[in-house]
């Protein structure tokens, strides 16, 4: 009997993807319907579903990170409410997407898909080349609305740090760190929507709270525990490297 996860932050959009599922594919058996990408992540790797039906934007941990940290383990099937150039980069690899909201035709045209794929035993290919096609499109804001430099407050002062000196940043429930070589300043942005005004690959997110700018690293490294942490040129901190986010350093 084949296997599933759902994930989606909507109730209603995830309930409603069960239903239809229901109607089209009645052996298909739901493992579980999460809320997050965190949970979705938890519940590939604990229950080893055939299929995880991702949104591509959910908090924290999107869809498009779920499927790199899953690293192959089930087929991926986005959903995603978006219909814009970036459903192009789905033409670079096999693998499929739901636009909402879903039809019952056109999840049939996906299951089909599946159904034949699981037959034949053969996984989606090209899965990384998918995955950086659609962070370029769905990320990238226009040149215009890039962040070019952080106005960042130290105690009574108001600090400014030019966009590509920043080496990290950081956050906590309330701020995020603003880190350079020499100074450091805090600010109320999150690390979500630090991400709306950076170009594309100008941070690596490493961790749910922590993105680094990859000219910063001077290395990564593993301790006895598999734990990765990344080294910076020009900084004394090490910065942990959460299991999500393991894929960027998987040569190692």
């Amino acid at each position: 009997m084949p296997t599933a996860i759902i994930a989606d932050d909507e109730d209603l959009q995830r309930h409603d993807l069960k239903r239809i599922l229901q109607i089209v594919w009645p052996e298909l058996r739901i493992l579980a319907e999460c809320e997050d990408g965190g949970d979705a992540l938890d519940a590939i790797v604990k229950l080893q579903p055939d299929i995880a039906f991702l949104d591509i934007r959910m908090p924290e941990i999107n869809g498009l990170d779920v499927a790199r940290a899953s690293d192959g383990k089930c087929r991926v099937v986005f959903t995603t409410a978006y219909d814009n150039h970036a459903i192009e980069a789905f033409k670079l690899g096999a693998i499929d997407y739901l636009l909402k909201p879903i039809t019952e035709e056109r999840l049939q045209q996906t299951i089909t898909r599946i159904q034949q794929q699981l037959e034949a035993g053969a996984l989606p290919q090209n899965l990384m080349q998918v995955m950086a096609a659609l962070d370029q499109q769905l990320r990238a804001p226009q040149e215009a609305e890039r962040i070019r430099w952080i106005s960042a407050s130290s105690g009574n002062t108001i600090k400014l740090f030019p966009i590509e000196e920043v080496l990290f940043f950081e956050s906590d429930l309330r701020y995020t760190r603003v880190v350079s070589a020499n100074d450091e300043g805090h600010i109320r942005t999150s690390i979500k929507d630090l991400q709306k005004g950076l170009a594309p690959e100008q941070f690596w997110q490493i961790h749910r709270s922590i993105m680094v700018n990859p000219h910063a690293i001077a290395r990564a490294r593993r301790d006895e525990m598999g734990n990765i942490f990344v080294e910076l040129k020009n900084h004394k901190e090490q910065l942990k490297v959460s299991q999500t986010y393991a894929w960027r350093f998987k040569s190692m």
